[in-house]
Formats: structure tokens, C-alpha cells, sequence
């Protein structure tokens, strides 16, 4: 008996031991994994601690905001994060240097691919080499269309004036303050849906909840980008791993976006996909065969280009136009108060695309976009790169570098954009302003997007005086920016809707 009980003690300690070692192992695997996924974790210098500690936040708004600081002050424009493995820069032959001359060595990497992998699967913004060649091609296919383009247009057209404007209407009618961002957040959701999905989600009804796909697409964009700022990609895979907090939630919102991305290619192939003009049935009924897996990845590819970055830069135009009334005024001197909006007028209107664009260059939708280097390079301003290190370009912080646009990089100036004595739009280098990318992977969306924009801003200018309220709309009020693929404002844009007399002839056709 006692033989028997001190075999089963004994059993018992060499379990327990041998559960010890597991843990042990495990713990000195993640160590070692973390020396070596972690560049430089014990890093001392001043930039590396204030990201670390997040002590820059004790002067600076939005994360954004040091990173333009930082590069401001540096001699060369670019600045390396040794914690993170990271290079960014704001220099334009740094830039071009990475999106053209060098566009090989410069793809967006595995490491990108597996932080954004389980919301974009192999999506063309997700992916390298002939996957993403073939997508593009593709995708440039349809969107150069002119059926598609005049299409697009007319759903736009259509939107703005049977959805947007009486919305509007409505609010000023009853006096309410309203979310602009929100506002604008449904009208793209309902518009990308109809173009590219021929199918109608219906969000622009205040009083209704934004979809079930609207939301579970920005809980699982905020959590995505949550996973790049991490200090290292450990972080986020034990959280993974053991299914906890964020990477939770990430898991639920993707079961979600799956689900009803699903449910939208079951029903278009259930309406069918012949003689429609949206750009999924085109897609669907190309040549190429496609599982409803690729088609996923186009659903929400689409979905990420076609409805945030339209809401934001519409947004924070009517930030600008708050606080720069004179430019409100110009624009609506230049669509003409009596004058429909056809597709031609809106093309037509120089000073209200150098508004956009001006807009564009101080708010980015997209702040800054990464790539990784294959091979060990050196930039074009003498900065070493390691070879599978991380290198970002920051079209936030370009656009406040006096460097690129002079000692008034700060103030909104439109007439910065027109040439001659008609005031023509004359564009800027891409690669000294890549709000829309630039070289071999430049927007494809760029045109479609700055007609929606334009169309939105000019109808809503001649239809209404929009007020941003509260502390929002006070002097020297700057918006904080939320975590996330996109900019998107904290707390929203509240604003008061304000009719302006119009004649018969102000609306689209």
C-alpha cells in the first residue's frame, strides 16, 4: 500500500515536472521568437521610448500628427523606428524610388499579408506578384469601361438626389444636429454597394441601424490596423491564439463579413449576373473561373476602396469649408446656382477639384501605407533598409512637409493647385502627393472616386449651409483620428443643416 502510494506521489511529481518543462519551453520559445521578430525591443533612443511609453502624446493629437513632426525635423525626411523593424518617410524620391524604380524589391510583403490576411484574404490590396497582376488587370478592365463609368455616375447622381439631399432636408426642416461622418459613411456604403454589388443595403435611413456588414467591417478594419501598430507581431498571434480580446472580437466581425458576403454573391448569382453592369456580375460572368472564396476577397476589396475613403475625405471637406467660407462661397460661384449638375459641368469645375485635392492633401483617407523590402537596399537619401524590414510612406505627414509645399504647408489654399489665367487644375507629382498611391499600383478607383466626391460636395454646397457645432466647430479645433485602415474621425463631425433658396434647375440630369 505504501509502495503503491509513493509510486502515485512519485508519478504525480514527474508529471508535474514535466508540465513545468512545457511551460518553460514555451515561454523560452516566445522569448526567442520575439529577439528575433523583435528588431531592436531594448531600443533607448528618445523616438523609440516616446512610442513605446506614448509619451508623444503629451503634445501631439493623433499618432499621425509626431509622425509629421518627426519627419519635419529630419534632414533627410525619413525616420527609422528600431522597435518596430520600420522605416518611414515622407521624401518624394524615397517614394518613387519604392513604388516605381524599385517596385520589385518594395511588395507588400507576407508580414503585411498575415496582419490584414483574415480580413482581405487575397484581395488585390493583400497581395504580390501575378495574383495580384492578374486582379489588377482584371480590375483596370472594368473600372476604364465607359458603360461601367456612366453607370457608376448615374447611381451616384441618383443617390444624391433621391437619398442624400432629403436626408439633409429633413434634418434642417426639424433643426437636428446630425453626424455628418455617419451620414456620409451610409451614403458610401449604399452607393459602393449598388455599383459594385448591383444590390441595395438601404443605410441611408437615419432612424435605422447601420447593416450588420457595415459594422462588422469596421470592428474588423479597427482591430487589422490595431495589429500593425503593435510593437511586435507577437503580440497579436498569442492574443490569437488564445482567442482573447481584440483578435476575439476580429474573429466574430470576420465570421460576419463572411457570412453576409456570402449571402450578397449568393444572390447576385441567384438574380443573375447577365446584362447588369455592376462590377461583381462582370467579374462573375468573365471568362475566368472564380470560387465564391476569390469572390469574397473582391467583395470586400471593393468594399474597402469604394466606401471609407470617399466618407472621409467628404468629412473633412466640410471641416475645411467651416472654417474657410470664402472657399464655400467660390465654389458655388463656380457650379452656378441655376445650372443642372451633369457629368460634364461636374468635370468642368477647376476650382472645386483643386478644393478636393487640397482637402486630400492635409486629410488623407489613407494616412500611410507600407511595404517590405525583399533585399537589403538603400534609399535615394542614403538611408540603409534591412532586408525583410518593415518601410512605410506617409501621405499624411507629405502633405505638412515645407519641404514639398513651402512655408504655408499649413494653410488651406486651394489656388496652391490652379495655373494660368483661367485658373486651370495642374495636378502635383503623384509621388510628392500618393493620397491615391502612385506608380505601378496607383488608384484604379482615383477617377470614380473624385467624381462622387465632387458630385456629393457641389449638390450638398448649392443645396445648404452646413455648420459644424460644438467643440468641433470652434477655432482651432483639430480632429482626432480613431485606429483604423482609414481616417476616421472620434466622436463623429455633429453639424446643423441649413437650407439655402435654390432654383428649379439645380439638380442633376
Amino acid at each position: 500500500m505504501d509502495d503503491s502510494m509513493e509510486l502515485s506521489w512519485g508519478a504525480r511529481c514527474a508529471g508535474l515536472a514535466f508540465f513545468s518543462l512545457s511551460i518553460f519551453s514555451v515561454a523560452l520559445a516566445a522569448v526567442l521568437l520575439l529577439v528575433r521578430r523583435w528588431p531592436n525591443p531594448w531600443c533607448g533612443c528618445h523616438v523609440c521610448r516616446a512610442y513605446l511609453t506614448g509619451s508623444w502624446a503629451k503634445d501631439f493629437t493623433n499618432l499621425a500628427d509626431w509622425y509629421a513632426h518627426l519627419l519635419r525635423e529630419s534632414p533627410t525626411g525619413t525616420v527609422q523606428f528600431h522597435v518596430l523593424g520600420c522605416t518611414v518617410t515622407a521624401n518624394p524620391a524615397n517614394v518613387e524610388y519604392m513604388l516605381k524604380t524599385r517596385f520589385d524589391n518594395f511588395p507588400k510583403g507576407k508580414r503585411f499579408a498575415a496582419l490584414l490576411g483574415d480580413l482581405l484574404g487575397a484581395g488585390i490590396f493583400n497581395v504580390d506578384g501575378d495574383a495580384w497582376r492578374h486582379q489588377r488587370k482584371m480590375a483596370s478592365l472594368q473600372l476604364g469601361s465607359v458603360t461601367v463609368r456612366s453607370y457608376a455616375y448615374k447611381i451616384v447622381a441618383q443617390e444624391v438626389e433621391a437619398r442624400l439631399l432629403p436626408v439633409l432636408a429633413d434634418a434642417a426642416d426639424k433643426g437636428k444636429v446630425v453626424d455628418l461622418q455617419d451620414v456620409f459613411r451610409r451614403f458610401a456604403f449604399d452607393t459602393v454597394c449598388k455599383i459594385s454589388f448591383g444590390l441595395d443595403p438601404g443605410c441611408l435611413d437615419l432612424d435605422m441601424p447601420m447593416s450588420d456588414l457595415a459594422n462588422a467591417f469596421d470592428t474588423a478594419s479597427r482591430h487589422c490596423a490595431m495589429r500593425g501598430a503593435a510593437a511586435s507581431p507577437l503580440v497579436w498571434k498569442m492574443k490569437r491564439m488564445l482567442n482573447i480580446g481584440s483578435e476575439r472580437e476580429l474573429k466574430k466581425a470576420i465570421k460576419l463579413v463572411d457570412d453576409l458576403a456570402s449571402a450578397m454573391i449568393l444572390q447576385r448569382r441567384t438574380l443573375g449576373f447577365d446584362n447588369t453592369h455592376d462590377l461583381l456580375s462582370r467579374f462573375m460572368a468573365s471568362d475566368v473561373a472564380m470560387d465564391d472564396k476569390y469572390l469574397r476577397d473582391i467583395v470586400v476589396s471593393f468594399l474597402l476602396a469604394g466606401r471609407d475613403t470617399v466618407a472621409s475625405a467628404l468629412t473633412t471637406l466640410f471641416i475645411h469649408l467651416h472654417k474657410n467660407p470664402e472657399v464655400a462661397a467660390a465654389i458655388r460661384a463656380e457650379a452656378g446656382s441655376d445650372r443642372p449638375s451633369t457629368y460634364e459641368h461636374l468635370m468642368s469645375l477647376q476650382y472645386t477639384h483643386a478644393v478636393l485635392f487640397e482637402n486630400m492633401r492635409l486629410f488623407p483617407p489613407v494616412q500611410f501605407d507600407s511595404k517590405f523590402c525583399a533585399a537589403a537596399d538603400v534609399l535615394p537619401d542614403g538611408t540603409y533598409v534591412e532586408a525583410e524590414s518593415r518601410v512605410m510612406y506617409h501621405p499624411y505627414a507629405m502633405g505638412r512637409m515645407p519641404s514639398i509645399w513651402g512655408a504655408d504647408y499649413e494653410a488651406f489654399r486651394p489656388d496652391r493647385w490652379l495655373t494660368g489665367p483661367g485658373g486651370s487644375f495642374a495636378p502635383a507629382n503623384l509621388y510628392k502627393y500618393p493620397v491615391f498611391q502612385a506608380g505601378l499600383r496607383v488608384c484604379l478607383g482615383k477617377e470614380l472616386a473624385i467624381t462622387e466626391m465632387k458630385a456629393v460636395g457641389v449638390a450638398v454646397m448649392k443645396a445648404f449651409d452646413v455648420e459644424v457645432v460644438g467643440e468641433h466647430g470652434r477655432s482651432g479645433w483639430a480632429p482626432t483620428f480613431v485606429p483604423g485602415l482609414t481616417a476616421s474621425i472620434s466622436g463623429g463631425l455633429p453639424v446643423r443643416i441649413i437650407k439655402r433658396t435654390l432654383t428649379p434647375n439645380s439638380g442633376f440630369t
